[in-house]
C-alpha cells in the first residue's frame, strides 16, 4: 500500500517558487502495474522520487507498506566512488537478499564488463542505468518504480530488460514511466495521469493514454 497524505512538493526556480505537486492525497491501488503518464516537467520523476523516500515532500507524508525499489533508470542511489559490485553487495545486505547470488545475477544480467569492478565515478550514464536496472530486477520487490529504463542500452540488452522486468511484474506492483505508448500499453494495466500537480487514476491504461494525449493538444 502506497499512501499519498496532502503531499506538496515545490522548487525555487529563477527567483519564482514552482509547485509541482499540490496539495496531493491519493490511494495508490496495490497489485496493479501503473503507467503514470504527464507532460515533460510535470513532475511524474519528482512524484516517483517522493513515493521512493529518495525526496521528502515540502509538506505532506507519503505511507508505504512493502518493499518498494528506488527510481530504477535513476543511479542516484548508488555511491560514486565505490565500484558497481561494492554497490551491488551493500543494497543486498539493506534488502536482505544473498550477496553472492545478488553480485553473480547482476554482473551476468548488466554486462558491463571490467567496470562492474570500477568506480561508479567511471561510468556512463549508460552504465549506471544498466547496473541500477540489473540490481534492481535482481530483488524481490513488491512495488517496482521504473524511470524510463527499458530505454537504456543497446537492441539485445532492452530486449532482455523488457523480458525481466515483465517476469516480475506479474508478481509484484509496478509504477512506470515511459514516453513509449507502446511500452505503456504492453506493461501497464491501469494509469495514472499527472496534470498541474494532481493526480488522475483511470482502471484502463488506454483510457490514461487517451486523456494524456488529449492534454498534449
Amino acid at each position: 500500500m502506497i499512501r499519498l497524505e496532502h503531499v506538496t512538493k515545490g522548487y525555487w526556480v529563477r527567483g519564482e517558487y514552482r509547485v509541482v505537486i499540490d496539495d496531493l492525497s491519493f490511494d495508490l491501488p496495490p497489485g496493479h502495474a501503473l503507467g503514470l503518464l504527464g507532460r515533460n516537467g510535470a513532475g511524474k520523476s519528482t512524484l516517483l522520487q517522493l513515493i521512493a523516500g529518495t525526496m521528502q515532500p515540502t509538506s505532506g507524508q507519503v505511507i508505504r507498506q512493502g518493499n518498494i525499489s528506488w527510481p530504477i533508470g535513476n543511479a542516484n542511489s548508488f555511491h560514486r566512488d565505490l565500484t558497481g559490485m561494492q554497490n551491488t553487495r551493500f543494497l543486498a545486505r539493506v534488502y536482505g537478499v544473498d550477496s553472492d547470488e545478488l553480485v553473480a545475477f547482476v554482473e551476468e544480467f548488466a554486462d558491463i564488463g571490467k567496470h562492474y569492478y570500477m568506480p561508479m565515478r567511471t561510468y556512463s550514464s549508460g552504465m549506471r542505468s544498466r547496473l541500477s536496472f540489473g540490481v534492481a530486477m535482481g530483488i524481490p520487490f513488491d512495488t517496482y518504480l521504473i524511470d524510463e529504463v527499458t530505454s537504456a542500452g543497446d537492441a539485445a540488452f532492452r530486449a532482455k530488460s523488457k523480458a525481466v522486468f515483465k517476469d516480475r511484474i506479474a508478481e509484484a506492483g509496478a509504477i512506470m514511466i515511459s514516453h513509449t505508448m507502446k511500452d505503456m500499453r504492453n506493461f501497464c494495466d491501469s494509469g495514472l495521469v499527472l496534470h498541474q500537480g494532481r493526480l488522475e487514476y483511470y482502471e484502463d491504461i488506454e483510457d490514461a493514454i487517451t486523456r494524456h494525449e488529449a492534454l498534449l493538444l
